[in-house]
């Protein structure tokens, strides 16, 4: 079975609530081509299968939060407040639908989760080259302003008072 649904549509639904990536309940019932209700049924049939770390019900101030970052709803209607699935649960989810759609499915939004970590390690590793660089930069700058300094006093010329990015040079 070839795939089913892009990697980037799938990474697109990905978001972090209370500090993990998850994914919503109806969002991965759109995905395997379920009823919400139906996929929320199973879960609760197989409630030992979904630990804390696997799934949870969002809060309304999350849900709140999640609709202000995403501009429009995909929730309209709900009489319950959304689950949300850790990439633990989303595995456990293609134990519970028995399909083959919800095993490709799966297949995909795993690879999804993969691709996100990367890019994130690879951005904090960035960020991380950035901040040195920014670390040495500074250094440089006030070796060079010592440099001018010593210079301004061989040729007697009388010293400046600069802030550099908030030191107080003299």
């Amino acid at each position: 079975m070839p795939n089913i649904i892009s990697v980037e549509v799938i990474t697109s639904k990905i978001f972090e609530v209370r500090g993990k990536k998850v994914m919503l309940d109806s969002d991965l019932a759109k995905l395997y081509g379920v009823e919400a209700k139906y996929l929320i049924r199973q879960v609760k049939r197989n409630s030992t299968r979904f630990p804390d770390d696997f799934m949870y019900v969002l809060s309304l101030e999350e849900v709140r939060n999640l609709r202000c970052q995403n501009v429009t709803s995909s929730w309209g209607g709900r009489r319950y407040l959304p689950y949300a699935f850790t990439q633990e649960g989303v595995t456990m989810l293609s134990s519970v639908l028995n399909s083959d759609r919800a095993v490709q499915v799966n297949i995909q939004i795993l690879r999804a989760f993969v691709k996100l970590r990367n890019i994130l390690s690879t951005h904090k590793e960035f960020e991380v080259k950035l901040k040195e660089l920014e670390k040495r930069i500074e250094e440089h700058d006030l070796d060079i302003h010592e440099i001018f300094e010593v210079i301004r006093r061989l040729m007697g010329i009388p010293e400046t008072k600069k802030v550099i990015k908030g030191f107080a040079q003299k």
